[in-house]
């Protein structure tokens, strides 16, 4: 077993340690596909516990000895950008024969009211403009601080509001990059959102407004890479129809 553990929760230490009895008791389930991710109550507060898939046996080897697991990644992630995510308690690695084998990664439960997805693909959302506005901001502040997330999708974009604020907060960060972002990098970063080009006109009018950079000059980029990923994933969605 390996794990490290968030300085500020290390009296939870023993609960972490126990992480897959705890995990395996729940039944209050979040998420459930190759990875899982279920609440737990650690002294009277609501947790996020992500169950990593058992890796397949290349990536065993790659996971044991040459690259950090996932759920470490989100840990150590979560560590260096704690104001942009849930806060991390900690992660654990199971070993079974000298080979990564179950690994967890636990954070306290962000309780968000909707997603971005909500937002982009309901019209009737109230203040959409302002909320679209909001995360133009809140994407420009992580593009700041040289973050690049590499899985920047709509369900991984949560958004609670708390009183007239809102608050954004982003998950599923094991794919990250850290370097400082040109205009082209960020432009590309909004690939994944699945914009609408009325919406991100009105993004992209909102992150130039707040950074040096020329909103005739980011749009055109941003749009192209929206349309080049929408094409690339509607070809491979496409091609998978065929061949059933």
């Amino acid at each position: 077993m390996k794990f490290s553990i968030n300085p500020k929760y290390k009296e939870y230490q023993e609960k972490l340690l126990d992480i897959e009895s705890l995990f395996g008791l729940s039944r209050d389930i979040v998420y459930e596909k190759r990875n899982s991710i279920k609440n737990i109550t650690i002294e009277g507060s609501s947790w996020n516990v992500k169950s990593f898939a058992i890796p397949k046996l290349l990536n065993k080897i790659i996971y044991s000895f040459l690259r950090q697991s996932k759920a470490k990644r989100s840990f150590l992630y979560s560590i260096k950008i704690a104001k942009f995510v849930p806060e991390p308690l900690g992660f654990v690695e199971f070993y079974r024969w000298g080979f990564l084998h179950k690994s967890y990664f636990v954070s306290k439960n962000f309780e968000y009211d909707f997603t971005i997805r909500e937002v982009l693909f309901d019209e009737t959302t109230p203040q959409k403009r302002l909320l679209l506005e909001e995360f133009a901001r809140f994407s420009y502040a992580l593009h700041q601080e040289d973050i690049e997330h590499l899985d920047y999708s709509p369900g991984n974009i949560l958004i609670k509001k708390e009183k007239s604020e809102y608050i954004f907060k982003i998950v599923d960060i094991n794919r990250m990059k850290f370097r400082v972002l040109d205009i082209k990098e960020r432009a590309k970063n909004f690939a994944r959102v699945w914009l609408r080009d009325e919406d991100l006109e009105i993004i992209i009018e909102e992150y130039c407004r707040v950074s040096k950079y020329e909103y005739n000059e980011m749009l055109p980029l941003t749009l192209h890479y929206s349309q080049k990923h929408k094409d690339r994933a509607n070809f491979k969605k496409s091609l998978k129809e065929r061949v059933r």
